[in-house]
């Protein structure tokens, strides 16, 4: 059989809104780009995201999901980028001169030459098998993101009468989503004793339409024959173990999942790059290099992010660091912090050899009050900021400028009072 090749310079795998913006920034510096995306259409998830409030930090403006999407893709059309749909890299290996995938699609097989690769898959969403929930395997059983687009892109509503377990952004949204449909939505219910998501979409998607919100409640079963008939609702205690005598049954036709969001690594791995356990991401540096040189890692699959626009805001530098890459020698410090205070920092390395400032991103382990951030290495000048609240549901950034310092040793990451 004979494979088709080809050279670029760079090569991005995702074609979502960090993808596209990975492969707009690299064309912009002049380099040969191929985009590859698995699905029919480019936008990723946002293709199914009707709802606004996309674009806030980026276009200072609301948008939907297709409507922020389509700006990316009008501008990736008329920079005739090329690209390759409904294809995947079956194959990826580094070699001397930079690595050859072997992507396989509906045009067959095609083996692709490349300087560089920016990784831009995204993330998955976890599923009933990574919760370990006790009962049976009825139908009726879905990821928030699947009952969305059943409902978004199918147009079929999925339940009836429904229970969402996890607070995350997207279960929220379908809450109110379902509500709208016509669909009961019994309660939300969430493990931690403070809501995953963002403060907005606790407001704007629970309280405004009177949809319970229970904290530290859990499902611990679910029955049903051939349809999910009713679940198990429980309380927990601060460890997250049931607590014995606060069993209640709710029935419902369906139980909707959304807990948690892991990015897709497996072509990071495949390459060796190295994952941070914290992020289940790649540790990158601040050019969004990984551990392997001339593999970049941007967006959901860096990260889990909040907000689009800080998404696409990863996507142009990784895609424009990916053009520029030379194939320097790095001279590398580490992003340290205490794990007692933070959940994860991102960049988690900051190379010496490319200097420059970088944006710091951060979440916190608990939800705190009146805290003092700071940020502080040799050669850079200590930088503060006070917070009167910070949640784990919310991602934080620091910028940080060493001017015309020279880190020389490595960054720590630190929580303070802010008295």
């Amino acid at each position: 059989m004979t494979i088709r090749e080809s050279s670029f310079d760079v090569v991005v795998l995702g074609g979502g809104p960090a993808g596209l913006a990975a492969a707009i920034a690299a064309d912009k510096k002049g380099a040969s780009v191929l985009l590859v995306e698995r699905e029919k259409k480019l936008g990723g998830i946002l293709k199914q995201c009707i709802h606004d409030g996309f674009g806030l930090v980026y276009f200072k403006e609301r948008l939907t999901g297709p409507e922020y999407a389509q700006r990316f893709i009008d501008e990736f059309f008329s920079r005739n980028i090329a690209y390759r749909t409904q294809a995947f890299a079956v194959e990826t290996a580094r070699g001397a001169q930079g690595f050859s995938l072997l992507l396989q699609s509906a045009q067959g097989m095609e083996r692709i030459l490349s300087k560089t690769v920016v990784l831009a898959c995204g993330c998955r969403e976890k599923t009933s098998r990574q919760v370990f929930i006790h009962g049976d395997r009825p139908a009726g059983i879905f990821t928030a993101g699947t009952a969305q687009y059943y409902v978004n892109i199918m147009g079929c509503l999925p339940t009836k009468r429904c229970v969402i377990l996890g607070s995350g952004d997207i279960g929220m949204i379908m809450a109110r989503r379902l509500t709208l449909e016509g669909a009961q939505v019994e309660g939300v219910y969430e493990i931690k004793n403070s809501p995953a998501g963002l403060a907005r979409n606790v407001s704007q998607c629970l309280e405004d339409f009177n949809i319970p919100l229970h904290l530290s409640s859990t499902v611990t079963k679910v029955t049903g024959v051939k349809r999910v008939e009713s679940v198990e609702i429980c309380a927990v205690d601060e460890n997250f173990a049931p607590v014995e005598g606060t069993q209640r049954t709710v029935p419902c036709d369906a139980l909707i999942l959304s807990v948690g969001l892991l990015p897709e690594n497996e072509v990071a791995e495949a390459l060796g790059v190295e994952i941070d356990p914290a992020t289940k991401g790649a540790v990158v540096d601040q050019t969004l290099m990984t551990s392997v040189p001339g593999v970049f890692s941007c967006g959901n699959a860096l990260h889990v992010n909040d907000l689009v626009d800080y998404v696409t805001i990863s996507g142009e530098l990784a895609g424009a660091c990916a053009a520029a890459y030379t194939g320097h020698a790095r001279s590398q410090v580490c992003v340290r912090y205490d794990s007692s205070d933070f959940l994860y920092a991102v960049p988690q390395r900051y190379d010496t050899a490319a200097g420059g400032p970088f944006d710091l991103y951060f979440r916190v382990r608990e939800e705190c009050r009146n805290k003092r951030v700071a940020v502080e290495a040799p050669g850079l000048v200590k930088k503060t900021r006070k917070y009167l609240r910070l949640t784990p549901s919310e991602m934080e950034v620091l910028r940080i400028d060493p001017g015309e310092g020279i880190i020389d040793g490595d960054i720590r990451l630190s929580m303070l009072d802010a008295t």
